[in-house]
């Protein structure tokens, strides 16, 4: 039996939740690293793996991201990070740097920061029981308020601060929606480019799962902002969306594949809660363009920016654009 079928019979066991579960685990645990390193180095759908990736490596790179965007949120939320045991695995366990629970004054926002902090530790918690001992460790992970750090670095690149500002997403409901905004539309971007890269129907019906709540979870983050934005024209919230969806449309190549909140000229009398195509269909990133974004570089590159010495596992250098 190869370790693919090991793998695929583990999602399986764990989606029809058998009640065995030291059978469960035990299949799990037979699920051994799968090796190919791949190298993405173009955009979108005409990225070029320099060897294909496996179905764990794809799961691996999006465990990474899951766990970034539950470090953000559950320190937002309630002042603490994830639990050590969620964090071990493969390759080099980094600390997470920064990050504190924000004085949320609006109710509403602080109940969603909560939802989707327990719905981020879910997701790092499904991949890691499905990939068992290939589960990759959290990496070293920057969600500092610094004027070195990457929130800061990624405001200034938007134009939202000066040099040396800096910039705090727990300051303010704004500034942990701008935050929250900067990660979701990725995720989204992310799922959808990696789909076509899974090769087990019961993978892609996962990923197709996450994929789905990430799209919530953006929609949520997107129609706040819109609302804050309309409600407080000073705010400028809705030019600061644009100005950071103009930011990593900077670093993930020539194409559009972002959107702000401004209403597009095609629909001006509409909002743009939800960002897509012409023909209605979301965007998607290639891997190498999703580690542009989440690096804070345009060229190719293993780290930097919210990863500072990049993700763990066989997918983890960004895109030469």
């Amino acid at each position: 039996m190869t370790d693919q079928t090991l793998l695929t019979e583990a999602f399986e066991a764990r989606a029809k939740r058998r009640e065995d579960r030291r059978d469960f685990f035990r299949m799990l645990g037979g699920a051994a690293a799968i090796g190919g390193a791949v190298i993405f180095a173009s955009e979108s759908n005409e990225a070029i793996a320099q060897s294909a990736p496996s179905d764990a490596d794809v799961l691996n790179f999006a465990l990474n991201l899951e766990y970034l965007e539950a470090q953000f949120y559950y320190f937002a939320a309630f002042g603490t990070g994830l639990p050590t045991s969620l964090l071990s695995g493969t390759g080099a366990q980094g600390a997470v740097t920064g990050g504190r629970q924000v004085t949320f004054s609006d109710p509403i926002v602080a109940q969603y920061a909560r939802e989707i902090a327990a719905d981020e530790r879910a997701h790092v918690e499904f991949l890691r029981a499905g990939l068992g001992t290939s589960a990759v460790a959290q990496p070293a992970i920057d969600i500092s308020a610094s004027a070195t750090g990457a929130f800061s670095n990624a405001a200034r690149a938007a134009g939202l601060i000066g040099a040396g500002a800096s910039f705090d997403p727990y300051a303010s409901d704004e500034n942990f929606l701008l935050g929250a905004y900067i990660f979701e539309d990725v995720g989204v971007t992310a799922y959808k480019g990696a789909a076509p890269l899974l090769s087990s129907k019961v993978f892609l019906e996962a990923a197709a799962g996450i994929l789905a709540v990430e799209a919530y979870h953006a929609a949520i983050v997107r129609t706040t902002l819109y609302a804050k934005g309309i409600e407080t024209p000073s705010s400028q919230l809705i030019a600061a969306s644009d100005a950071i969806s103009n930011a990593r449309d900077s670093l993930d190549g020539t194409t559009d594949l972002d959107q702000g909140l401004t209403p597009l000229a095609s629909n001006p009398n509409a909002s743009n809660i939800v960002p897509l195509d012409s023909d209605g269909i979301a965007f998607s990133r290639s891997t190498g363009q999703v580690l542009n974004i989440v690096y804070l570089n345009n060229t190719q590159v293993s780290g930097g920016g919210f990863f500072p010495n990049g993700v763990n596992g066989t997918i983890r250098v960004s895109a030469a654009n």
